[in-house]
């Protein structure tokens, strides 16, 4: 009986999930009359699969993706490098003000994004990098804190006699790290690549602020364009959004048992 309770309440939080989904990809195809319907209707009469080529097209969706792609590759590239190297030097090395460097590093993470904004702006624009893709990519080559955080905790759990047997037989700490840790550390950077995808790719803010030139626009700011300022093409913005929402979904549905071993093996080694 208690099983059969936690599978029914399973089913039906579920569904209030599924719901939204399941509302986009229906008025995505959805013929114009029956969008503003009432009661609304959940299955449309005619499905119009034509909708989501003629939402494609009507802006030059190809080019976002290609920026979208760049940005996306590019900053999980910086932040799988930047952040294995950081965290190698927190776990491996001892200097002095390393925990200390370590807190001051965490404590970042309590620093919300829009405190520092308006000096990033005022820094990229200095630089010349406003309107350009290098405000969306080059800081991710300087490491996340939270990324550090993972990886650190990771290289903790693996033995020191690895390192102690390679450093023995006239291994480098380089190669100690790209030929021992690395290959270890495959469900934590595959982790820490999904979340860095799942994060450029549906990222909006960045991209609104830093981005002034349509052929610099990002999936998210085309998605924008349907916004008018006498009406929303809901059609096209929901057809959009379906769309866009493929490559995050499948990303994440085969990486699932890598994100959850990253996490279970990442521990709470201090």
């Amino acid at each position: 009986m208690k099983k059969m309770l936690t599978y029914a309440l399973l089913i039906v939080f579920s569904l209030l999930f599924i719901a939204p989904l399941f509302w986009a990809v229906t008025t995505a195809l959805k013929s114009q009359q029956e969008l503003y319907l009432f009661p609304p209707k959940w299955i449309p009469s005619v499905w119009k699969f034509s909708n989501f080529a003629e939402a494609w097209n009507s802006q030059p969706f190809n080019l976002f993706l290609k920026n979208t792609v760049i940005i996306t590759a590019l900053s999980t590239l910086g932040q799988l490098i930047s952040c294995t190297l950081v965290a190698y030097g927190f776990a491996r090395f001892q200097f002095k003000g390393r925990d200390f460097l370590f807190l001051v590093v965490l404590a970042t993470m309590m620093i919300p994004w829009e405190v520092t904004m308006i000096p990033q702006y005022m820094e990229f624009n200095y630089l010349g990098w406003i309107n350009t893709l290098k405000p969306l990519i080059v800081p991710s080559w300087f490491g996340s804190a939270y990324y550090i955080f993972l990886l650190r905790q990771f290289i903790l759990t693996l033995p020191r006699e690895l390192d102690e047997a390679a450093t023995i037989d006239g291994a480098s700490k380089v190669t100690v790290l790209f030929w021992i840790i690395v290959p270890l550390m495959g469900p934590s950077l595959i982790l820490v690549a999904v979340f860095q995808v799942m994060s450029c790719w549906n990222d909006y803010l960045g991209p609104l602020i830093f981005l002034n030139d349509q052929t610099k626009y990002t999936l998210t700011l085309g998605l924008s364009q349907f916004k008018g300022m006498y009406g929303v093409d809901m059609q096209s913005i929901m057809a959009i959004t379906c769309l866009i929402s493929i490559p995050p979904l499948a990303i994440f549905f085969f990486a699932q048992r890598y994100i959850v071993g990253g996490i279970a093996t990442t521990g709470i080694k201090g």
